[in-house]
């Protein structure tokens, strides 16, 4: 029952939709142009620098007060499984980003909100946030950076699990940690499938890019 409330607790907030609502007040719906998602990346090509950086922070303060939230009811009565409970609070976050139901299901690809629940996990995995912004710097390929920080993240949840670094007692426990930060990791390898075949092809944009059929929005 508790991992269900904490997963609804991280959905409610996952839906508050920053992209979607920023281009409303701009008279568009973002999820009609560019990528067709409502994201950071999207609204920054679409909408502008501003709207962009408002819409990042945002998506990456909504996983942290979710986790907060959690962290503040459950974290004294639950210490032993508190790394497991903010995992599946980060995932229903994610997904409420992802497929929030009243908008058809049709919301972002989930990174800005992965960001925070990384972060919020432990500062621990700083480097998989560090790995995100080197390969940005070198190949400015969201996309691509996206997925490194991902996997980075995974291969440091195994090892600080395996470590005993996180304060999780119980093997089933453990099991069930990793098993979300799998969820985790791969959530973004689904949602950057096409991302994924145009990287393939030599074909995906790199940040600053725009397509011709891409419009602006004055701010």
């Amino acid at each position: 029952m508790i991992r269900m409330i904490c997963l609804a607790i991280g959905y409610s907030l996952g839906m508050v939709q920053s992209a979607y609502l920023y281009g409303r007040i701009k008279n568009i719906d973002i999820r009609e142009h560019g990528s067709k998602n409502a994201g950071a990346t999207n609204a920054l090509r679409i909408l502008g620098k501003k709207a962009g950086v408002t819409v990042f922070v945002i998506d990456v303060l909504k996983a942290v007060l979710a986790i907060f939230l959690v962290r503040l009811l459950f974290g004294v009565g639950y210490r032993n499984i508190l790394p497991v409970l903010i995992l599946y609070t980060g995932l229903g976050t994610v997904l409420g980003h992802n497929y929030p139901f009243y908008l058809g299901f049709k919301g972002g690809k989930g990174i800005a909100v992965t960001m925070g629940v990384v972060l919020s996990l432990s500062l621990r995995h700083t480097p998989a946030i560090l790995a995100f912004l080197i390969c940005l710097a070198l190949s400015r390929y969201v996309s691509l950076s996206s997925l490194v920080m991902v996997v980075v993240f995974f291969i440091q949840a195994v090892f600080f699990t395996l470590t005993q670094t996180y304060f999780i007692r119980g093997i089933f426990p453990k099991a069930e940690f990793l098993l979300l930060a799998l969820a985790l990791a791969a959530l973004p390898f689904y949602t950057h499938r096409s991302n994924i075949v145009r990287l393939k092809a030599g074909t995906e944009h790199k940040m600053g890019e725009k397509k011709e059929s891409e419009i602006t929005v004055e701010l």
